[in-house]
């Protein structure tokens, strides 16, 4: 087995968030949800847009849309990653969804104005299942590559590395779009250039975690059912072995009840602002650059609080803010306002995914002779959170027409999750005391 904390294998991990932060900027944040909204609000229906005969409010569809996709990933990985577990081969399954993700959003190159949205809206879900579904096999080689003591600081640093790569190629697609006059080319050719773009630069910086990553170690001693049933089987094994660990089981509870809020807002920021504040893609654009910059500052500090004062009081000082953002989405009103709270979400952003995952690293049993079933868990449990999350927002705003009820009905799960996470801390606490007069 390769050593951990070798350089050269974390700066190839870190290069995947490099490439595929490129599809979350462009598809998700800022060109396509404000390319979307500027479509399909162009019709004498106003925001109502038609999908396979159904009709929906726009927003409401490339929601749905999302949570489907999301929903379809929670369904395949436990049999994806039970097969990466037995053949101990998930960079194979990283390379399959990096190949679907990147040429999807290629394929959102010929969503033209006047073009029909059943396959533009079937590649945008696409692209996201590419996107979510290689998440798990990434996220499950942190504890491969990196001892516990260094997984804080590494996951920061993917975060880190993601937010820079995102800014890169943001600036390449914020070059043809604002420069399309002299480029000579319409504004709508210019935004689907940029989805070719995020293609070229997905997968092309892929190939260095695909050339550099280890394999996943083969597990197929320990399997006595079949590999497509057996990740189901594996699933109810883990949640199991984590009903007998109560600080891990706490912060499962805590982790799903906050990523219900902080996925989904960072979904749909993009067609808040768009819809809500009818901004530009222009300004839109910038808003979402400096959100990358701040994570960066602020992906660094969560890293150094965590060191100072633990991983559970950082999270717990990390959702407040979110709590008390997510309330006062309900009464922006302005862009100067919406400038304000980007700000503050870049700031606790990549500082609250980078502890969450190297939180719940930390709480995993030592020596697992592999760690996907166990990523598996935790990313089928934030992919539930953002499918709830996701759909109620959707409901809410199908009910109301308001993006701002949606929000509050966010805010009670962010109540939800913040309350689990004192009592997670209380507990560790008595935890750690228990182990010291058990020691003295």
């Amino acid at each position: 087995m390769e050593a951990k904390n070798n350089k050269k294998t974390i700066w190839a991990w870190c290069m995947f968030d490099w490439a595929n932060q490129s599809y979350n900027m462009v598809i998700t944040s800022t060109i396509f949800p404000a390319y979307f909204v500027a479509v399909t609000a162009n019709s004498k229906n106003g925001d109502m847009v038609t999908f396979f005969g159904h009709k929906y409010v726009n927003t409401v569809l490339s929601t749905y849309i999302l949570g489907l996709s999301y929903l379809i990933v929670v369904a395949m990985l436990p049999i994806l990653t039970s097969i990466a577990d037995y053949r101990g081969n998930k960079k194979l399954y990283l390379q399959l969804f990096t190949w679907m993700g990147s040429l999807a959003c290629a394929g959102l190159y010929f969503f033209k104005p006047d073009s029909p949205l059943e396959i533009p809206m079937i590649c945008f879900g696409i692209a996201s299942i590419g996107y979510c579904g290689g998440f798990v096999f990434y996220n499950s080689y942190l504890p491969q590559i990196a001892t516990v003591d260094q997984q804080d600081a590494v996951s920061a640093k993917g975060f880190i590395y993601g937010f820079l790569g995102s800014i890169v190629v943001q600036v390449l697609c914020f070059i043809v779009v604002l420069n399309n006059k002299a480029l000579g080319i319409t504004d709508d050719l210019a935004c689907r250039i940029s989805f070719l773009i995020v293609f070229f630069w997905w997968i092309g910086f892929s190939f260095i975690a695909f050339r550099l990553l280890p394999k996943g170690i083969p597990n197929a001693g320990s399997h006595k059912y079949n590999v497509f049933t057996g990740g189901f089987k594996e699933l109810a094994k883990v949640f199991g072995h984590i009903k007998k660990m109560p600080l891990l089981k706490r912060f499962l509870s805590a982790f799903f009840f906050y990523s219900v809020g902080v996925q989904t807002i960072m979904l749909v920021a993009a067609n808040f602002a768009a819809k809500e504040l009818h901004m530009p893609d222009d300004n839109l654009i910038v808003i979402i650059l400096i959100i990358q910059v701040v994570a960066i500052v602020g992906a660094l500090i969560t890293s150094k609080s965590s060191a100072k004062y633990g991983n559970v009081a950082t999270l717990i000082g990390l959702v407040s803010i979110w709590t008390l953002l997510c309330c006062g989405v309900y009464f922006i009103a302005t862009a100067g306002q919406f400038y304000v709270a980007a700000v503050v979400v870049g700031l606790v952003m990549g500082g609250v995914q980078s502890l969450s995952r190297s939180t719940y690293s930390k709480y995993l049993p030592l020596n697992i002779p592999d760690t996907a079933s166990y990523f598996s868990f935790y990313d089928v449990t934030e992919k539930i959170s953002i499918v709830v999350g996701l759909f109620c927002f959707g409901f809410v705003e199908s009910l109301t027409h308001e993006m701002r009820d949606s929000a509050l009905a966010l805010d009670c799960f962010f109540a939800i999750g913040l309350l689990l996470l004192v009592v997670l801390f209380v507990a560790e606490r008595k935890e750690k005391k228990t182990v010291k007069l058990s020691v003295a």
